[in-house]
């Protein structure tokens, strides 16, 4: 069994779509970021980058006690390599949706993640313009980038569908609000509608972690400490 400390974001949405695409039991732990349970101390064991998601292995083959795992990436390449699907373990095939993975992980989602913030700060803390600019350029490059590999092969790491296709497709599914026109990249555009009819896919996008909730319901002071928490963060301090 596998627990999953989980929020429904893209990166919480690539270990769902994998979980359900191998039809493993899993159970999901909610970890409301925006409550800032990625600090809490049990949270920080886990994972001292105070990110979400972390997987709790609670039967890893050595046999030994429960294992967490943290960063998606790692994640997914851990799944399917205990699981023996959607990761190939030869050594071209291997190293090619490993390549992807990363990619995925250094580019795709830090890139449009910035986008997105600077694009919801909107004036409130100065001119955004250059930012949302950069960012939104940097978006349509990174679209451009999975246009051209899937040009020539159905799935970015060759012929079969893998945890590289798994991983980048969250980060696709918002390209409206991106500032994208995916008809703009044919090859994209058919790996894109190929994913979305997954019956696997859905369900994976469909997984929560409780109520959805509305900040803008939240009394002010509940806003303000949440903002203090989550915006402009530094070095926490080392135990002890």
């Amino acid at each position: 069994m596998y627990d999953l400390h989980y929020w429904p974001t893209p990166n919480g949405k690539k270990v769902t779509i994998l979980l359900e695409e191998l039809g493993v039991p899993y159970n999901i732990v909610p970890c409301h970021i925006g409550r800032g349970d990625q600090f809490k101390p049990e949270f920080l064991a886990m994972n001292p980058n105070h990110r979400m998601p972390v997987l709790v292995d609670h039967a890893p083959k050595d046999g030994g006690p429960p294992l967490p795992v943290f960063e998606s990436g790692a994640i997914m390449m851990y799944i399917a390599e205990k699981e023996g699907r959607f990761f190939p373990q030869d050594l071209r095939g291997k190293t090619e949706v490993t390549e992807w993975v990363i990619w995925q992980m250094a580019n795709q989602g830090p890139k449009t993640g910035e986008r997105g913030h600077f694009f919801r700060l909107g004036d409130t803390k100065g001119d955004q313009s250059y930012a949302v600019r950069r960012f939104t350029d940097e978006v349509n490059r990174i679209y451009g980038v999975l246009n051209n590999r899937l040009y020539d092969r159905p799935y970015l790491a060759g012929n079969a569908y893998s945890i590289a296709d798994m991983i980048a497709y969250p980060w696709t599914v918002t390209w409206a609000a991106q500032g994208q026109d995916i008809n703009e990249f044919k090859y994209f555009k058919r790996w894109f509608d190929e994913l979305s009819a997954r019956p696997a896919v859905i369900r994976g996008l469909a997984v929560t972690a409780g109520d959805p909730e509305d900040p803008a319901s939240l009394a002010p002071e509940e806003q303000a400490r949440r903002a203090a928490m989550l915006y402009n963060q530094r070095a926490r301090p080392a135990p002890g």
